[in-house]
């Protein structure tokens, strides 16, 4: 029997993705790169204990200008939290959505609430399909809770300078956290560990 990846070694493990056999090396190799990996794969899990954090470049910073101090994400702790969970909820829903999709639709999402700031009504859509359907999903998602928190508190009580924040804030730990693979979910997992969905969403993404 041969590794079904590069059908030369012997195969040493199995692909929950594939579901056959592979070598130690195509596991590494292509782990969230040619392969989906699912979330609950116990050699994903391995690797994600293993892996070093990314060397992120500072000057690429998403929007250095925009200040998120640690004492607002402390006042605005519960937006964040539903805001990450809306995000997982928006990652989980959408089909084959992975680190880089939700990149791009994070820039989507602080670049419409910035110009909201300005007064302007504008919401530019990724190209991407994927990252486009996670940026749509997270708007009716956060839609829905702002409707729901405005009639309970009798006001619009939250305020789009506030969500561009927390936007950023969650942008910026993607561009912290995302291991650069090309089927990588370092960001959703995390998400995912972090901040449990309700339990009609509580699956792994397949």
């Amino acid at each position: 029997m041969k590794c079904r990846v590069c059908e030369t070694r012997a195969p040493r493990r199995q692909c929950p993705a594939l579901g056959a056999e592979i070598c130690a090396i195509c596991c590494g190799t292509e782990r969230e790169e040619s392969v989906s990996c699912p979330l609950e794969c116990e050699y994903l899990r391995e690797a994600r204990r293993r892996e070093k954090q990314p060397v992120v470049d500072p000057a690429s910073l998403p929007h250095p200008e925009i200040e998120v101090s640690d004492r607002f994400l402390e006042q605005q702790q519960p937006l964040a939290v539903i805001a990450g969970r809306l995000l997982l909820i928006s990652a989980l829903e959408t089909q084959g959505s992975v680190d880089s999709d939700m990149r791009e639709a994070l820039d989507a999402l602080t670049r419409t609430y910035k110009t909201a700031e300005s007064g302007l009504v504008y919401e530019p859509r990724p190209a991407n399909v994927i990252a486009a359907g996670v940026q749509s999903r997270f708007q009716q998602e956060i839609q829905r809770f702002r409707e729901e928190a405005a009639k309970r508190s009798g006001t619009h009580s939250i305020r789009d300078a506030d969500l561009l924040k927390i936007l950023v804030f969650w942008q910026r730990m993607e561009w912290q956290t995302s291991n650069g693979r090309r089927k990588g979910r370092a960001f959703i997992e995390s998400l995912f560990s972090l901040l449990p969905p309700p339990e009609q969403h509580s699956g792994s993404p397949a």
